[in-house]
């Protein structure tokens, strides 16, 4: 069960993460990255981001890719949040194939 204030930290950084993941990926044509889902730890330490990537087959190379950028993207995200948040929690990034899934349902319902 989330606290309140786990649920409005998590807001804060999905919009925040959203909203550079949104200026980062104007320059390549054809993909959108979207910020599904964000959860954090009780302890506010580790939030676990959910990536929805447009079109999924390269979803797990920009997955990995976030990754590897994982301090820049921290590091831009303290920047952007020090105000509201005393620690800037260490971020995980996963990709969200619950669209994939619903997709995949629905194929098999209507063949």
């Amino acid at each position: 069960m989330e606290t309140t204030r786990q649920n409005k930290v998590a807001r804060l950084i999905q919009k925040e993460l959203s909203d550079m993941f949104q200026r980062q990926t104007q320059s390549m044509k054809g993909t959108l990255v979207s910020v599904s889902a964000c959860r954090i730890s009780p302890d506010m330490s580790v939030c676990r981001a959910y990536l929805s990537v447009f079109p999924s087959e390269r979803s797990e190379e920009i997955v990995a890719n976030v990754n590897q950028n994982m301090k820049s993207i921290r590091y831009e995200l303290g920047k952007r949040v020090r105000m509201q948040l005393r620690i800037i929690p260490e971020l995980k990034f996963f990709v969200d194939d619950s669209l994939d899934y619903v997709e995949n349902i629905d194929r098999l319902l209507h063949s």
